[in-house]
């Protein structure tokens, strides 16, 4: 059995496992690991390397409901151990839920990650500043456990390095049932002197790096419903009031997350037989985070060297312009996203949707 046919396989039996060992309404976890020789009390499996997700769901159900004991361990020759872990339930809105955060290493997406491993989430903080994303999850840790959290590596514009953290992710905790694409990058000039490739990058970063997240992750959601045809899952887009109107000398993300809602809609057409909702959470301002306060790089200072607000001087006349737009006069803070990504995860009917956040600043038609 090759590498490649040993992956896809853990790809599809760990998502399985927790499926068909779920208690009650939540799946469980499993734990993958390569062995050279299967424990006496494992249950014993040999699954074709060319299985289809169909036949591999089968045989396992099979195997598990012809087995004398409950099943704790699964060994699948040529391929490893998976293993149920004990005492994994936790309190909360997400308890004993799996979660991965794009872009979670500072901002809203770390503010998510937190507060979902405090619902009782098993979180993955996945990130191109690995160091970060890393750090952030030893915290989680302390605080909630071990195990609680892990850091990863990613970059969302590389089909492969997303590949790798869905594979990790399958790797420690069987599967996945959130997916919060947060990644996202601003680069705002007049598009009459904006560089090409800072036009590429907010494009790549924003757009195609959440249609490579859903479209590594999909299929591991997808396994889990086929296993267990009540089960349902979320995708989570944060995207932005940029996504709903346009933007004034900032077309490249106005244009990257208006791509972002017509991708929403379309996976949630196509996801929904696999289980899948798919919705868009479109914040306000969020001023006080990185994006917009980081004093060399931050949307006010960007927008004040780009002329955006007509006669202001320094980055705290173009803050009062923008705190001015909005009805309920604050920015957007990460609890407000917050309440929108659980009312999306506890609505079960609900996809395809762009929520938008925004304090009235956008009121939709």
């Amino acid at each position: 059995m090759t590498v490649d046919e040993q992956n896809r396989l853990i790809n599809i039996v760990a998502p399985a496992l927790r499926a068909l060992l779920a208690q009650v309404d939540k799946l469980s976890l499993v734990r993958f690991s390569e062995s050279a020789s299967d424990p006496p009390s494992s249950l014993a499996v040999e699954i074709p390397a060319k299985a289809s997700a169909e036949q591999v769901v089968e045989r396992l159900t099979g195997a598990i409901e012809a087995a004398p004991e409950p099943v704790q361990v699964v060994g699948v020759k040529n391929v490893g151990l998976f293993s149920v872990v004990e005492d994994y339930m936790q309190a909360g809105r997400v308890g004993a839920m799996v979660a991965l955060v794009s872009g979670a290493a500072q901002g809203i997406g770390l503010g998510i990650a937190q507060d979902l491993a405090e619902q009782g989430a098993y979180v993955v903080l996945a990130d191109i500043d690995e160091h970060g994303a890393r750090s952030e999850a030893e915290q989680l840790c302390k605080i909630h456990g071990p195990g609680r959290a892990k850091g990863l590596a990613i970059d969302v514009t590389d089909s492969e390095s997303v590949g790798k953290a869905i594979d990790q992710t399958v790797r420690a905790y069987g599967g996945l049932d959130i997916l919060i694409s947060n990644a996202g990058v601003l680069k705002a000039q007049s598009v009459k002197t904006q560089p090409t490739e800072d036009f590429d990058l907010v494009t790549a970063v924003n757009y195609k790096g959440y249609f490579l997240c859903v479209q590594k992750a999909a299929p591991i959601l997808a396994v889990q419903h086929l296993a267990k045809p009540d089960y349902i899952s979320d995708i989570i887009q944060i995207n932005s009031k940029s996504g709903l109107v346009g933007s004034n000398c900032n077309s490249a993300y106005a244009g990257s997350k208006f791509g972002g809602i017509g991708l929403t809609q379309s996976f949630a057409l196509e996801l929904v037989s696999d289980g899948i909702k798919v919705n868009s959470i479109c914040p306000g301002n969020f001023f006080d985070g990185p994006l917009w306060s980081d004093p060399q790089n931050g949307l006010f200072a960007q927008y004040l060297r780009a002329g955006k607000v007509p006669g202001a001087k320094t980055v705290q006349d173009v803050r009062k312009a923008y705190e001015a737009k909005v009805p309920m006069g604050r920015g957007c803070d990460v609890s407000d996203i917050i309440n929108a990504v659980y009312y999306l995860i506890e609505q079960k009917y609900e996809t395809g949707q762009a929520i938008a956040v925004t304090g009235g600043q956008i009121m939709l038609r």
